[in-house]
């Protein structure tokens, strides 16, 4: 598969990386969460497992489902709230405690449903990457409901196996939603009582994935088959953070503690490097950036 040539021009800053854990091949590590103690949530999408990497680096299972898991987020001691298909191939959104799945709401009009971000107390939009729409999920009353859907979201060509809206995240009064099959990153302005106003581009011509803010309102993403880590300004301009050599093949998700970035990746199952496809690995990188709360 032949990509568009989207950062040949583009500057490159390394930062400072350093692998924290290994996966074997073919491991599809999709998404993470970090605890405020600095424990690290990955999902492991196709085998359906939730792993957690302590701060002394010793890598356990803690959660598996039958079928398979894409988005995570923390919402609150030892609980989370996670997203994908049951074994039977139907969308569903989860809450675990202490590893187990205390709910589990199926979703049937959904159809990928991938990152999860909170926007309010209780509240979390979920990417749906193949309706091109963001769901609402309300963990006090267990339903989901459409926030957006808008062709902005959503997939220009049906056909093509990329996602569509992916990651979310809400920066002061706007959510941020990158789309990859278009590649896109787009801003979503929130009015009153959080109601979606209308998607606006802030960045055309960028494989985006999964992404984090830090504080200044640096947008942090993984650009999942280009095999690398962005760092984009608040007035749009790009700059390589990361890159194979780093251990950022294939690279999903992106998550921040302190003044560290994390990175999961796939080793490239999506598009497999000219080698292979590599070991799957949580990555860290010391961008000195602060990660804003979310």
């Amino acid at each position: 598969m032949a990509l568009p040539n989207l950062y040949g021009d583009t500057p490159v800053a390394i930062a400072p990386a350093r692998s924290l854990a290994t996966f074997p091949v073919n491991t599809f590590l999709e998404n993470l969460a970090i605890a405020p103690n600095g424990d690290i949530f990955v999902t492991s999408h196709e085998a359906g497992e939730i792993y957690r990497l302590d701060a002394q680096q010793t890598l356990s299972l803690y959660a598996s489902i039958d079928g398979k898991v894409s988005g995570i987020a923390i919402t609150g001691e030892d609980r989370f709230l996670i997203n994908g298909w049951t074994a039977e191939g139907v969308p569903f959104v989860a809450t675990l405690s202490q590893g187990k799945v205390d709910s589990l709401q199926l979703i049937p009009d959904g159809a990928f449903l991938n990152g999860i971000t909170p926007i309010a107390p209780h509240r979390y939009l979920m990417a749906d990457s193949y309706r091109g729409a963001i769901w609402l999920f309300d963990l006090d009353t267990q339903t989901a409901d459409i926030w957006l859907e808008h062709p902005l979201l959503a997939r220009s060509d049906a056909t093509d196996p990329f996602p569509a809206v992916n990651g979310l995240k809400r920066f002061g009064d706007v959510l941020y939603a990158s789309n990859t099959q278009q590649k896109l990153l787009l801003r979503i302005p929130l009015g009153e009582g959080l109601i979606a106003q209308e998607p606006e581009v802030f960045v055309l011509g960028t494989n985006i994935d999964d992404f984090a803010f830090d504080t200044e309102g640096n947008l942090y993403g993984a650009t999942h088959v280009y095999n690398s880590v962005v760092r984009i300004d608040p007035h749009g301009h790009t700059t390589i953070i990361a890159q194979a050599e780093q251990g950022v093949t294939g690279c999903t998700a992106v998550a921040f503690y302190g003044t560290d970035l994390y990175v999961v990746n796939n080793g490239g199952m999506f598009l497999p490097p000219p080698g292979g496809v590599e070991p799957a690995q949580v990555v860290r990188l010391a961008v000195g950036a602060t990660g804003a709360p979310l």
